[in-house]
């Protein structure tokens, strides 16, 4: 069969079960899980790619799984991703009211992208054609929430990364993929695709400030407020923002998770999770050295103390030129030229990022959307486009990919030279980690 009339079966594939496929991603919408905690989505994803016929392992990185089609003969395998967790969002009409959270960025529809592209790869018979496998892994905890949570997790020997994709290449998940591609549904013109550009990386901070208690009315000075040294290191933080280079695209944005426990008791601990993103590592580790001295500063102004945790977080974006053309032309195949854009710089983050430095790798974005992302307006408009189209989009680019000899993944693997091997992106990772302590009554300046 010709690639063309493959690419026209897999499409039909996917449109005439359009109806599942939409129906898979509105269940998904009312059962969001965390990062980590994804059970349930897990299975039922689990379930859809065993009716496929295809073998699943599940349990990867506490809740990931993985599914491979077998091309009919071997060549580079191409892994088709999408997010299992929800992001919280508690102000969100489809939020669980007991953890918060909410498919308010998308990931439900990811799912459906990737469970229609299998259903189109398999019904289409495509294995018999292609000159290489397919593999399609759901992988946890792309949002980078509930970092106490997950610390935790890490000290319990369960997870050495807290995010899904870091945490599956440790255990050797994707060794075995050559090139690796997803669609983001997000927010912007509802009718409009976007490929290309880049994203910010991130390291993540615990930021621990521990003074003294005392009685809040009658006996405050014999306290040491813990509230308000992590308030002067605020304020610190947000004198810092001039001294960043608008091309670094830095964004730091902490918040409080813990400001005290009564409120007639002076706050003798008070904790603050942040990001500290940007476009490159150097302008990372810029940043972090800013916000490490204005916590330093805050423990010093109130004779507190600071306990600083470095947690790495996720590698900057870098969408593959060349995969990315192929992806291109497909989607503009489906939906006209005029509602592909390229697309920029984004100050997001995504875990997807770490993935490209090891391998060809493409983060597009889809349509079919309406509202901001983590917001209450997120909203899904367009079921076909946002949920259809873009398991049409993926499947095709397989085809293209794995056909005549997998001559264009071929091609691609070997001019996309990855920036990173596997053991020198584990190192990088492990280098970020690390933990200090100022005091702030003996603290010595000179090293801040």
């Amino acid at each position: 069969m010709d690639r063309a009339r493959l690419k026209q079966e897999i499409r039909e594939a996917i449109a005439a079960a359009a109806g599942h496929i939409t129906g898979l991603a509105a269940d998904l919408l009312t059962c969001p899980e965390l990062g980590f905690k994804e059970q349930a989505t897990a299975g039922r994803v689990a379930r859809e790619l065993r009716a496929l016929g295809l073998e699943v392992r599940e349990g990867l990185a506490l809740t990931g799984i993985k599914a491979r089609l077998p091309g009919r003969r071997r060549g580079p395998t191409v892994a088709v991703l999408g997010e299992l967790d929800a992001v919280i969002c508690p102000e969100h009409p489809e939020a669980d009211p007991q953890t918060g959270a909410a498919h308010a960025c998308g990931h439900h529809a990811q799912l459906a992208n990737l469970v229609g592209a299998a259903i189109g790869l398999v019904r289409a018979g495509a294995a018999g054609w292609l000159d290489g496998d397919i593999v399609f892994i759901a992988t946890p905890a792309e949002e980078f929430a509930e970092i106490e949570y997950r610390l935790a997790l890490n000290e319990r020997g369960l997870v050495e990364f807290m995010a899904g994709k870091p945490e599956l290449i440790r255990l050797g998940e994707f060794t075995d993929v050559d090139l690796s591609m997803m669609v983001h549904a997000a927010g912007g013109p509802a009718d409009g695709f976007a490929v290309g550009g880049s994203s910010n990386g991130f390291m993540a901070k615990m930021l621990r400030f521990e003074g003294r208690e005392a009685h809040a009315g009658a006996e405050p000075h014999l306290g040491v407020n813990a509230l308000n040294a992590a308030l002067v290191a605020l304020s610190a933080v947000h004198a810092q923002r001039d001294t960043f280079r608008d091309e670094d695209s830095v964004r730091v944005h902490p918040i409080i998770t813990r400001g005290g426990d009564i409120v007639n008791v002076v706050p003798a601990s008070v904790h603050l999770e942040t990001y500290v993103r940007a476009r490159s590592l150097e302008a990372i580790q810029s940043a972090a050295g800013k916000v490490d001295r204005a916590a330093a500063a805050g423990a010093l102004a109130m004779g507190a103390s600071v306990t600083i945790e470095d947690i790495p977080g996720f590698l900057p974006m870098l969408n593959d030129p060349l995969l990315t053309s192929v992806f291109q032309a497909n989607l503009a195949a489906l939906v006209g030229p005029g509602r592909v854009r390229e697309t920029g710089h984004m100050a997001g983050s995504t875990d997807m990022g770490d993935l490209s430095h090891l391998m060809p790798a493409i983060h597009a974005y889809g349509a079919g959307v309406t509202g901001h992302a983590h917001s209450r307006s997120y909203r899904i408009q367009d079921p076909f486009l946002a949920y259809v189209v873009p398991a049409q989009a993926l499947a095709m680019t397989v085809v293209d990919l794995l056909s005549d000899g997998a001559v264009v993944a071929g091609d691609i693997v070997t001019r996309s030279r990855p920036r990173l091997t596997r053991e020198q992106y584990l190192d990088r990772l492990r280098g970020f980690r690390g933990r200090r302590v100022y005091h702030g009554l003996d603290a010595e300046l000179s090293g801040l």
